[in-house]
């Protein structure tokens, strides 16, 4: 992207995460270390390691903090070449930001929810980040089918990665992590490449071949 745009979808990202707003940077890192170590002690979320899934959700907080808060730096390997927008990252990292996304979510509730179960949705709405990235991370390594032995637990989780955006094809995309379509075998859909494909040929994003 050029930096106008990628600055344009960069707030997007503020916006429509909210109040689970995740720091590109530090997910950039803990992405790239996932792939390398996957499935073993120096993961950040390897399901097979820990008991359950809030440990693993623990997990992965401490290790995205001590990035966010640049307490641990990075092997070398894995640091470099993502965005940074270092005012809004610290704008977006705060408990009163955080807290305010929340307090809107209540008032958008109150004014169109007709069903008082729906209230309970909330919590989802709250931490959708790291609940969307849990079951990622979980369902992933857990449960599915693998077409590629790499040497690790992933999994591609069919057809429950359909609401998923395609997250769900782990199994392939630890085999071509580069790739950006993640469907590999004739009856696979990844939803996001046709999106992908759109913003290449409207001149929103170049892929690189």
């Amino acid at each position: 992207m050029k930096r106008g745009t990628e600055r344009f979808f960069y707030f997007l990202t503020f916006l429509f995460q909210g109040s689970s707003f995740l720091n590109p940077r530090a997910y950039a890192l803990m992405h790239r270390m996932h792939h390398e170590y996957s499935d073993t002690e120096k993961d950040p979320h390897p399901p097979h390691l820990v008991k359950d899934i809030w440990r693993l959700m623990l997990r992965t907080r401490d290790i995205y903090s001590d990035f966010v808060s640049r307490r641990v730096l990075p092997e070398n390997q894995f640091d470099g070449d993502y965005p940074e927008w270092p005012a809004l990252d610290s704008f977006g990292n705060r408990w009163s930001v955080r807290i305010g996304f929340g307090v809107l979510y209540i008032v958008l509730y109150c004014f169109f929810v007709e069903e008082w179960w729906l209230f309970f949705l909330l919590p989802i709405h709250f931490l959708m980040g790291p609940i969307h990235g849990a079951i990622v991370n979980w369902c992933g390594h857990k449960y599915g089918y693998a077409n590629y032995n790499n040497e690790d637990k992933s999994k591609n989780t069919f057809p429950i990665e359909l609401f998923l955006m395609g997250e769900l094809f782990q199994n392939n995309h630890h085999k071509f992590p580069k790739k950006g379509n993640f469907a590999v075998r004739w009856f696979e859909f990844d939803p996001t490449w046709p999106i992908i494909k759109l913003l290449d040929w409207c001149g929103v994003i170049r892929l690189k071949t």
